[in-house]
């Protein structure tokens, strides 16, 4: 079988025999991989001009449903992937990390996108600006998509997952992609895609898979263009410091391997719970993935007076782990996935073993059941121990890419903060304490080498996802040798594959550029008050000025009674007059609920409920006898999809109001959200 490339519209052969790839249990050829032959020029402009426009056309909630059907529709043929995924070595658990944990990432960022962006096609960001005494000048940040494509060149270790965490973002972006996934197992990156295309739930040129090697892509790539590469750091470097990447200072985001790791608290006693949750985290993340993980432990460090107890302990669990075939009952770990990189690993054990003693496995002969080492990619589970890790940096810069960890002791929780920071950077770190004034010093000791650190203990570890897990919602990436880059993160990786650009004019013109209101933009007036409209029919800058209300110290004193709120500036004349208002003063929250009371159209109407209510500031006190008046202006709308169960097509409408004094001076700001009908479906959509 030769793994096939989708470029330009079409499954591609390379024109070689190239290179030849194996079962990581058996050892039998699969097939083979070339990308010999691709026009990559092509293949980038192809991404741009016909990819780009279309997923440009398409809002944020567009194309964030469009994931959720990718999602659901990769879910229903993962059993065919499961089966593939088999031949890299990988248990069930493995896979399913791989698989449906990509697809999780598929749906998480569809909920995101939909619940925090617009249903635009850019994304307006932060408050507006005024930049002029008057206000006739004001500033704002805008996001739109890079009119270019995203090269996503990934790793061996997840040949789905590591996609679908990265074309995710990009294509919620409206950003087109270019997949490399890495050779040793692009078969199943591959079958993967071929359902992505079959779906047809993105237009043509969204996706394009490159298997085999990337040749000339980078030369073509342009400004508009992104790249994120995981793997190596060696790789990683070389890469980033390609010619073009450089001229053209287009954004490299990169995420290599670290040597991360898992820090045992010093109050924590052998036979404690906390105890037994190191040393399960420790041996799992050796196990899973037999130890291919950018995020595994490497460096266990631990109390000086508990390494022995922590060494026996690990021991013994991973006497436990079966190596062998994951076909066969009781495997609970796989082989690496080729021969290469077994080689590879027994290299760096030796370049460890200068600096640390091997006190668990790391010999040549061990047993495989269901399999043979002499065919299959097996590396035991090995251990081993450094007694001065500050005076030596082997085992903080050497790491074994598999199921290889170092035990390291410390004398106190300084030593183990010290001895984090020189792995010089790490994906993920993390502390099994108790102690959370233990927690704090070594997190903030320590935050600014990693990308992300769990703090560990009986409180959280039912469901906690574990050292070794990334999070669509957390960031994914890590300072120095972990690359400088971020992934995931939430919408933080969406916005990477846009341009943040600041505007600047005049209020009313970044109202319509923006379709959102800016204080100082020409207000719009009608006859009909703006509950009693339609979605539709609402006007960008609608806007009602309200009748005046006189508040009264009966007004205060009932608000205090019904809401309990009996607080001395409110009641107490004498403690009142040397307070900083100096006299007494209503509720903030009866002024917002008299301001309601203002603005709100009592009758049946379009208007179906409240939605929420942001950014509160209450600004000038208001006292017995001050006279309040509410601005409600149309700032924002936001069209809801029709869900199937729900009988009305809606959309928010986000309300700007300004609550004023007799002196016309603002006493409260703030905006609210409510529940609109849409008219008319049909012509909404």
């Amino acid at each position: 079988m030769k793994i096939k490339s989708y470029v330009c519209g079409q499954w591609v052969e390379g024109q070689d025999s190239g290179a030849e790839l194996f079962h990581a249990v058996s050892g039998e050829l699969i097939g083979s991989v070339t990308s010999k032959g691709i026009d990559f020029k092509a293949v980038a402009d192809y991404g741009r001009s016909k990819g780009g426009p279309a997923l440009r056309a398409l809002t944020f909630h567009d194309r964030a449903n469009r994931l959720k059907a990718l999602a659901q529709h990769l879910m229903s043929k993962k059993d065919e992937f499961y089966r593939i995924s088999a031949l890299t070595g990988a248990t069930r658990v493995d896979s399913w990390i791989d698989i449906e944990g990509g697809a999780g990432t598929l749906f998480t960022y569809s909920s995101l996108v939909r619940r925090e962006l617009p249903n635009e096609t850019f994304v307006v960001e932060g408050n507006s600006e005024r930049l002029s005494a008057r206000g006739t000048f004001v500033g704002r940040h805008i996001l739109v998509p890079k009119e270019g494509v995203a090269v996503h060149i990934n790793a061996f270790n997840f040949p789905c997952w590591g996609m679908l965490e990265k074309i995710a973002p990009s294509l919620a972006a409206g950003v087109p992609v270019i997949v490399k996934p890495a050779s040793a197992t692009c078969y199943l990156t591959e079958a993967m895609v071929r359902e992505i295309i079959a779906s047809g739930q993105f237009p043509e040129g969204a996706i394009q898979l490159v298997c085999g090697s990337t040749g000339d892509l980078l030369d073509h790539l342009m400004e508009q263009d992104v790249v994120t590469f995981t793997g190596s750091a060696a790789t990683g470097q070389k890469l980033r410091s390609h010619p073009n990447i450089l001229a053209r200072s287009i954004p490299f985001t990169m995420e290599a391997d670290s040597l991360n790791c898992s820090i045992l608290g010093a109050g924590v006693e052998p036979g404690s719970a906390e105890f037994d949750l190191f040393i399960k985290e420790v041996a799992n993340e050796m196990s899973v993935k037999a130890g291919q993980k950018c995020t595994a432990i490497r460096r266990a460090i631990v109390p000086r007076q508990r390494a022995d107890a922590v060494a026996e302990a690990l021991k013994a669990r991973l006497a436990k782990v079966v190596l062998g075939d994951p076909a066969v009952e009781g495997v609970r770990m796989g082989p690496l996935v080729n021969r290469d990189q077994v080689d590879d690993v027994w290299a760096k054990l030796e370049q460890l073993k200068g600096a640390a003693e091997v006190i668990y496995g790391g010999q040549r002969q061990f047993a495989v059941t269901g399999a043979s080492a002499d065919t299959g990619a097996f590396f035991p589970s090995t251990l081993l121990y450094c007694d001065q890790p500050l005076q030596t940096e082997i085992p903080h810069s050497v790491e074994a890419f598999g199921p290889v960890s170092t035990l390291m002791a410390y004398d106190d929780i300084e030593q183990a903060i010290a001895i984090a920071k020189m792995g010089r950077g790490s994906l993920a770190g993390s502390l099994v304490t108790a102690d959370n004034l233990e927690a704090r010093k070594v997190i903030l000791g320590t935050a600014a080498y990693h990308g992300r650190l769990l703090v560990l203990n009986t409180d959280c570890a039912k469901e906690s996802t574990g050292h070794g897990s990334p999070l669509p919602t957390l960031v994914h990436g890590g300072p120095g040798r972990a690359g400088g880059g971020e992934e995931l993160g939430g919408l933080r990786a969406v916005k990477h594959y846009m341009q943040r650009t600041a505007i600047q004019g005049s209020p009313t013109t970044l109202t319509a550029i923006t379709n959102e209101f800016h204080p100082g933009s020409e207000q719009i007036k009608t006859q009909v008050h703006p509950f009693r409209r339609y979605f539709d029919e609402l006007q960008i800058g609608e806007t009602l000025i309200t009748h005046r209300r006189t508040v009264t110290e009966a007004d205060i004193v009932n608000f205090g009674c019904l809401s309990g709120d009996h607080f001395y500036a409110h009641f107490d004349e004498l403690a009142a007059k040397d307070s900083l208002f100096g006299k007494r003063v209503a509720h903030g929250y009866f002024v917002i609920s008299a301001a309601a009371g203002l603005f709100v159209e009592p009758s049946p109407g379009p208007v179906l409920a409240n939605y929420g209510m942001e950014n509160l500031r209450f600004v000038s006190p208001v006292g017995i006898g001050d006279t309040i008046q509410a601005r409600l202006t149309c700032k924002q709308k936001i069209r809801k999809d029709k869900r199937p169960d729900e009988q009305r097509a809606t959309g928010v409408v986000v309300w700007d109001v300004e609550v004023t004094n007799q002196h016309n001076e603002p006493v409260a700001l703030y905006s609210i959200l409510t529940l609109v009908e849409r008219k008319d479906d049909e012509a909404a959509a």
